[in-house]
């Protein structure tokens, strides 16, 4: 058997063909407060006995493990394939003042553990209290029950019972039982489960997400529509003055938008962090769809931190695309600073999560939680940062510039910017050719709509509470519905640009 090929006392947890009476291991991963979800300790934090097998140590395998707090340690229980235990007590707890008071806690603040099998995720709840909240007790036997298909296990259940009081200064005696059963469940469909509805009773308002999308497909029709009737009207009363003589065109004056053709493709204000935008929002694009369309491929559900760690590895490998329209946006908007360029549109992302990050980390330090990122880890992601995103920016840059950055406008600026009239007081202060940044802030203001429901969320749907759990939950949503304003951003300004551009080229200009 080749899956035994790793150092002595340190082993792989990931998913394995076993031989009849082969050790199977049980993992302790974390345990935490159940409405604060990313609030994780290790599971010998609190003062659980451990059984009397010798210890394994567990090693990161990905990056995203170890991002995600992952901790898992030995159970000490033994477990052999296809092996049955009867209820076996396999350690006790000295229950002292101390530790009773460090279950109560636990109870009172609903704590619950997860623990895996093969790579399969297992749940449970560490105790109770009574309807008065005077008596707690602990749950003492872990009763598991796993079922094999051929050499491969495919399904772990635990029930927790042995319910006993916790009493100062008692000793509790912790036990455990195994049943095997054969399952007809394939090993590549036995994650299905943990997508059923009724499993996490999680609903998906199907009808809400289709009233959305109509909606949003009629607004867009409808906008369209009214657009294209509006150039169709300009375009004929354009091309009318393209069949009148020199004197008679001269006499008249250009109405519309036509006026403003030698100023709509003047450069825009701030053109290096406007250029850094555009980039980086064109970058988590790539990265959104890629990283969607692999989930849909690869199940990457089933491993442990894979999500993230490929979400990690695909900004990385993107970072072209950033260099790319960053660096020939800049260019053809005549930026003499394209170093600097390259340089802020490589770490603005990074920097953002980064920082939000370390920030969350000293107060994980400081709730000795699981979540805290080890150095070696910061330094990993650093050294991603410097030797691979930047130099892959650098090569997107160079062909970004060479390629495609020159001002190839379908009608020249002038020299001097056209007078802004006066306007109304109710009229808004974006003028005509400060567009860019109009298309890209008002794609880019659904970001403000989805941060403030997060507060709503917060508050009226959710349970948490702390000043870890708050930290984590508002400055994560806070890079997230930034990188989601700057994508829809980038998204806005490109599909502006392309219209602006479309409908210049088609009118013809002196």
């Amino acid at each position: 058997s080749t899956h035994h090929l790793w150092p002595v006392g340190v082993a792989h947890s990931g998913a394995l063909n076993y031989t009849d009476k082969e050790e199977v291991v049980l993992w302790m991963n974390t345990v935490g407060p159940y409405h604060n979800r990313q609030e994780t300790y290790k599971y010998f934090s609190l003062p659980f006995c451990e059984g009397t097998k010798k210890t394994i140590s567990h090693y990161h395998e990905t990056l995203g493990e170890a991002l995600q707090g992952v901790e898992l340690e030995f159970s000490g229980l033994d477990i052999k394939f296809k092996e049955e235990v009867m209820q076996t007590t396999y350690c006790e707890i000295d229950l002292n003042k101390a530790k009773r008071e460090a279950f109560v806690y636990a109870i009172k603040n609903h704590y619950w553990y997860q623990m895996y099998i093969d790579d399969l995720p297992i749940w449970g709840i560490v105790g109770e209290a009574d309807e008065n909240g005077e008596d707690y007790y602990l749950w003492t036997y872990k009763k598991l029950e796993i079922g094999f298909n051929g050499d491969r296990i495919v399904d772990v259940n635990l029930t927790s019972e042995g319910k006993v009081k916790l009493v100062p200064n008692t000793r509790i005696a912790m036990s455990y039982s195994v049943k095997w059963k054969k399952s007809d469940v394939k090993f590549e469909d036995r994650f299905d489960k943990y997508l059923d509805p009724s499993f996490f009773q999680h609903r998906i308002h199907w009808f809400s997400i289709f009233n959305s999308f109509m909606m949003v497909i009629f607004l867009v029709g409808l906008v369209s529509m009214i657009l294209m009737r509006t150039l169709r009207k300009d375009y004929a009363r354009y091309s009318k003055e393209e069949e009148m003589d020199d004197m008679d065109r001269d006499l008249g004056d250009e109405y519309g938008w036509k006026q403003v053709h030698g100023d709509v493709f003047r450069p825009s204000s701030h053109p290096l962090i406007f250029s850094s935008l555009i980039g980086s929002g064109c970058q988590i694009f790539s990265v959104s769809l890629i990283v969607i369309v692999l989930a849909m491929l690869e199940d990457l559900y089933t491993e442990r931190g894979s999500m993230l760690s490929t979400a990690i590895f695909v900004y990385a490998a993107t970072s072209p695309v950033n260099g790319y329209f960053g660096g020939s946006l800049y260019a053809k908007q005549g930026g003499r600073r394209w170093i600097k360029q390259m340089f802020i549109g490589a770490f603005l992302i990074p920097a953002m999560v980064c920082g939000t990050a370390f920030f969350i980390n000293f107060i994980a330090i400081y709730y000795h939680a699981s979540r805290a990122i080890p150095f070696g880890t910061m330094v990993a992601v650093c050294c991603i940062c410097f030797f691979v995103i930047l130099p892959l920016n650098l090569v997107g840059t160079i062909l970004g510039r060479n390629l495609s950055g020159q001002p190839n406008f379908p009608c020249r600026v002038n020299a001097v910017p056209r007078p802004i009239p006066e306007k109304k007081w109710y009229m808004p202060s974006i003028t005509y050719y400060r567009w860019q940044w109009t298309s890209f802030l008002s794609a880019a203001s659904t970001a403000v709509y989805v941060y403030m429901y997060s507060f709503y969320y917060y508050f009226f749907k959710t349970k948490m509470y702390g000043l870890f759990q708050t930290s984590f939950y508002f400055g994560y949503m806070a890079v997230f519905s930034t990188a989601l304003g700057i994508m829809c951003g980038a998204v806005g300004y490109m599909g502006t640009s392309a219209f602006v551009r479309k409908i210049y080229t088609n009118v013809k200009i002196d």
